[in-house]
């Protein structure tokens, strides 16, 4: 058997909400470049993987002063509505390339400060098993659950709980097949896992780093920075 191919596919659709500012969060500055720029860098020159798949909005009137809008290994297509629709577009058009038996890495557009040690480790541990995994921290904060009302109705016990991050990873052919009964059913999944569990199929935790942070709020740009300039 050929040895599996590993595809990168980054939803970057979004608008950004509760950041609050006039232009999507991935292109906003980090560092003096886009901070999409910084997180395709991360995916696109590891030696593992064979190609980038950026999904984008139609309206997208910021990619064209990306670094790597030309890059030949990239490929752009068309972003939606939801995540879910964006990855699931991606996959679509990653058809033409991929097996059912290669790997497809799905990183959001607003975690640039992955690092290569977490997705080395990461391939290791999820290559050793045949379904897949995603990076992730175990929770270490007590865990309160609230009503309607922001008052606590229960504290949830933490053990055995874990912050999902990304990159997800999972063989192309069944992560095809879950996004594609995602949206076509309009489930309500907020990640490649949570579709890959409808589908009942066993998913492992890869614990990583704790800087592989997600840019939601202004005050994440400035941690962001700190941490890749920590980063060697």
């Amino acid at each position: 058997m050929n040895e599996a191919n590993r595809w990168v596919v980054i939803p970057a659709a979004g608008v950004g909400k509760r950041m609050g500012s006039a232009i999507p969060k991935q292109y906003l500055e980090l560092l003096g470049r886009p901070v999409i720029d910084h997180t395709i860098e991360r995916l696109l020159h590891h030696p593992a993987m064979d190609g980038v798949y950026v999904a984008l909005s139609d309206d997208d009137t910021w990619w064209s002063q990306s670094e790597f809008v030309r890059h030949p290994d990239i490929v752009r297509v068309p972003g939606g509505a939801k995540r879910c629709h964006s990855v699931f577009n991606a996959l679509q058009t990653l058809q033409e390339r991929a097996r059912p038996n290669d790997w497809v890495l799905v990183h959001d557009a607003v975690r640039p400060c992955v690092r290569r040690s977490d997705i080395d480790h990461l391939i290791t541990q999820v290559e050793v098993q045949a379904t897949g995994g995603l990076l992730g921290i175990p929770v270490c904060d007590t865990m309160k659950r609230t009503d309607g009302r922001a008052t606590i109705s229960t504290t949830i016990e933490r053990n055995n709980l874990w912050h999902a991050f990304t990159p997800q990873m999972f063989r192309f052919g069944a992560l095809y097949q879950a996004m594609q009964q995602a949206v076509q059913q309009d489930q309500p999944v907020t990640d490649e896992a949570s579709a890959m569990e409808l589908m009942g199929v066993s998913i492992v935790m890869v614990e990583g780093q704790s800087d592989n942070i997600k840019i939601t709020q202004q005050e994440d740009l400035a941690l962001a920075a700190f941490y890749l300039s920590q980063q060697i």
